[in-house]
């Protein structure tokens, strides 16, 4: 309830008027049944404005410490995301991420749409990076229909660090459906899972416009800066 709430009275009205959303090949989603929302990750904002331009509810994925922060601003965040209907994850790995990807099947597995971002966290620079394959894993788990959907300009509009976005126009675009059920029976084979992810990643690079780069985001978040170039000495 508080979803649909926040959607078409609370929130969702004034971001359409503020931020006039301009999307291309929404006609790809279909209507019913599973559906997996692939998306590339350049701003905070993203899970934000995919929900706002889709009829259907999406169900994303978030990190947990959105869900941990500490007063008013902690309180706040964290009931945006639960009426948005996020599912917090916890990016240290293992059984707990798991869950979270478990919780995704269960709402593929009731015919609805789980969006993902198959880079597992924001890009540091706004180019592509290489996709983690939980999103094959879903896609072939659940039989569900994976669209690639590529935010392009959200990173102007709200860059990684700033907390007010600028008003712009959003722009976003989806493309043709993927179907992997011919790979049905090979879950769990971690080439078939690199090369699904690969073929959705490949989509989404040629939606976005965006330089492609064959590392994970979060690698290169981790990477030491490089140093500055030398100074030519003076005569």
């Amino acid at each position: 309830m508080l979803y649909w709430l926040m959607k078409y009275v609370l929130l969702g009205p004034l971001l359409r008027l503020v931020f006039r959303p301009q999307v291309e090949g929404l006609h790809h989603l279909p209507d019913t049944g599973p559906v997996i929302l692939a998306s590339n990750h350049l701003s905070f904002s993203d899970s934000i404005f995919t929900p706002l331009v889709v009829r259907r509810r999406v169900t994303f994925i978030a990190k947990a410490e959105y869900f941990t922060g500490k007063g008013v601003k902690g309180w706040l965040t964290k009931m945006f995301f639960v009426g948005s209907g996020t599912i917090p994850v916890d990016r240290s790995g293992g059984r707990a991420a798991r869950a979270a990807l478990d919780t995704q099947l269960s709402v593929l597995r009731g015919g609805g749409i789980a969006g993902i971002y198959p880079e597992g966290t924001r890009s540091p620079d706004g180019r592509l990076y290489r996709g983690k394959t939980g999103v094959a894993r879903l896609a072939l788990d659940s039989g569900a229909l994976v669209v690639p959907t590529a935010m392009l300009n959200a990173d102007e509009i709200q860059p990684p660090g700033k907390l007010i976005p600028k008003i712009a126009r959003v722009r976003i675009r989806f493309g043709p459906p993927l179907d992997f059920s011919r790979y049905a029976a090979m879950v769990g084979d971690r080439f078939v899972e690199r090369a699904v992810t690969d073929e959705i990643m490949y989509e989404l690079m040629e939606l976005s416009g965006r330089e492609y780069v064959d590392t994970y985001a979060q690698q290169a978040k981790n990477a030491p800066a490089a140093p500055a170039p030398r100074q030519p000495v003076p005569a």
